[in-house]
């Protein structure tokens, strides 16, 4: 059982993700991103995915885990071939002082942000990563919330071989602070409990998107998901809007311009 290679199989869709960055950029800019900086990018499977799009494309990825970094080069890095890996440079550090050139998108994915419990030290962050891009450049962020955000609950679901389980352990209403974990378990009965752990403040939409423009972010939009009206469910077609729904839960991009 190795527990990157069931996360990267369980949690994330790097595909979607970049289709979302390349055409949002894209229509926000009229130009094409060819630089990309993943902060927090634990196996850099994202910055991966990117250097795979173009020939011109670049990517860093910060994180300051260094047995993360490794297994994202001996998995994911790896995969690419001589002129691809030339592209993509891992960097074990503070993603408030990576030396990384001006690039034409941040992302901050996975809600891994989150670790900001603080309001200073998160406009400290957004601060940090606007002086980060180039003039025109974009950040781009995932939030979860609803009102099952706030509770202390187990979820399951199936996957290719095992089962994928969020648990939100413990919530703390007067500092929005929550205990999360991930636990996988494989179809032949094999459990790993607590894979990853995660301690957290849960912020909102308007808290997120003002600090961002605190920070001097000229934009902070939210980008919210459709819905197959077939079946009720999303459709994985995310447009900027300043209505949501009032859902159990959710997953939604914000997307600041410099």
């Amino acid at each position: 059982m190795d527990r990157h290679f069931l996360y990267q199989n369980a949690v994330q869709c790097v595909e979607a993700e970049i289709d979302f960055v390349e055409a949002t950029f894209q229509d926000l800019k009229g130009r094409p991103a060819r630089t990309l900086r993943e902060d927090f990018c634990g196996t850099a499977q994202t910055a991966c995915e990117w250097i795979g799009r173009h020939v011109d494309n670049q990517a860093w990825g910060v994180d300051l885990d260094p047995e993360v970094l490794q297994w994202g080069m001996d998995n994911n890095l790896s995969e690419l071939h001589e002129q691809q890996r030339q592209r993509i440079e891992l960097i074990e550090g503070d993603v408030m002082a990576a030396e990384v050139a001006a690039v034409d998108v941040v992302l901050a994915m996975n809600f891994s942000y989150f670790i900001f419990m603080q309001r200073d030290l998160m406009i400290r962050y957004f601060e940090s990563v606007r002086a980060s891009l180039n003039d025109d450049g974009v950040f781009f962020l995932d939030a979860f919330g609803g009102y099952e955000a706030a509770k202390e609950l187990s979820e399951e679901r199936e996957c290719d071989g095992f089962t994928y389980i969020w648990e939100q352990a413990k919530f703390n209403p007067i500092t929005a602070e929550m205990q999360c974990y991930i636990h996988f378990v494989t179809d032949e009965g094999v459990k790993m409990d607590r894979a990853f752990a995660y301690y957290w403040r849960l912020w909102t939409l308007p808290e997120i998107t003002e600090m961002l423009l605190t920070a001097g972010f000229s934009t902070a939009d939210v980008y919210w998901e459709g819905t197959d009206e077939a079946n009720g469910e999303g459709d994985g077609v995310y447009s900027k809007t300043t209505e949501g729904t009032a859902d159990a839960g959710w997953v939604c991009y914000v997307v600041a311009e410099k």
